[in-house]
């Protein structure tokens, strides 16, 4: 089988992929649609539909393919994939299918972990309640924030949308965005999750407004039938303890309805990962690299 058919990423087959991901044994936060849609121009990305299979293939900065979607347990992969159809490598795949594909011809591949593109995964309960001195100090700045500031917290909704984006654009002002390569292409996927937002209706989030204005917001989106994971996620930098905040009310707001938050990868720098590692989380949704033997 050769896959020739890739079109680009189209928001009129969002719910047709959306049925191939529900058949998927592991979901990792780069595979739901919002996040492929969001991402879609900055990696170039393509998909092709075939058969029990959804292949995607990102062009940029370099082609290489991501994990396909669908059923992995049914599908017989030797008999699938010639080498040919294999040589540009994948990347992102979810440790299920890696040792799927360890097992069923593990012998003419090269796979090795992506520690960057690793997803943390916490436990909903611990990040709500914050209790014992392993969240003191997460704890201390959500009740500095919660002291100081005079807010309330709502549920994210279409009417937000001018306001986030807003606060969004200032977020950038203050990170310098513009000198940044992967903020500059995070603000990008923001701002087009944001634009077509009407076509996400799975789409959860949270927003703590100040004084009328929005000072901090989240996107998440469920991931599995446990699992939420938190897409985006912004504070207003001049209010203390924002981001223990809008973490903390947003989970809590769920009433219970995840047992685990997934809240992506660290991409490898050290500063995020220090801050994704202080969180605990209690187990990592790994990922590998795949590539043919030369």
């Amino acid at each position: 089988m050769t896959i020739v058919d890739f079109e680009p990423i189209r928001i009129e087959k969002a719910q047709t992929y959306q049925q191939y991901l529900q058949r998927t044994p592991q979901v990792a936060s780069d595979y739901s649609f919002a996040n492929i849609w969001g991402w879609a121009r900055e990696y170039d990305l393509e998909w092709a539909f075939d058969g029990d299979l959804v292949w995607l293939r990102q062009n940029a900065p370099r082609t290489v393919y991501w994990a396909p979607v669908g059923p992995w347990d049914e599908i017989d992969w030797p008999a699938t994939c010639r080498k040919d159809d294999l040589e540009p490598g994948f990347t992102r795949v979810p440790e299920r299918l890696a040792e799927l594909w360890r097992q069923q011809a593990g012998d003419m591949l090269a796979i090795e972990e992506e520690r960057a593109n690793w997803d943390y995964v916490y436990d909903v309960e611990e990040l709500v309640t914050l209790r014992g001195n392993r969240f003191h100090k997460k704890k201390n700045l959500l009740n500095q924030f919660k002291k100081k500031s005079d807010y309330r917290f709502e549920s994210f909704s279409a009417a937000m949308i001018d306001q986030a984006l807003a606060l969004q654009d200032d977020w950038c002002t203050w990170r310098d965005c513009e000198d940044v390569d992967v903020l500059a292409a995070e603000n990008r996927a923001i701002q087009r999750v944001f634009i077509d937002w009407d076509h996400f209706p799975e789409l959860l989030g949270g927003a703590i407004l100040v004084e009328d204005m929005i000072v901090a917001y989240t996107i998440a989106e469920p991931l599995d039938k446990d699992t939420v994971v938190i897409h985006f996620e912004k504070g207003c930098p001049a209010h203390k303890g924002i981001y223990q905040a809008i973490n903390q009310m947003f989970l809590e707001s769920l009433e219970g309805r995840f047992r685990f938050v997934n809240r992506e990868q660290d991409l490898g720098d050290e500063g995020l990962r220090k801050a994704k590692m202080s969180y605990h989380p209690v187990d990592f949704n790994k990922k590998y690299s795949v590539r043919v033997k030369v």
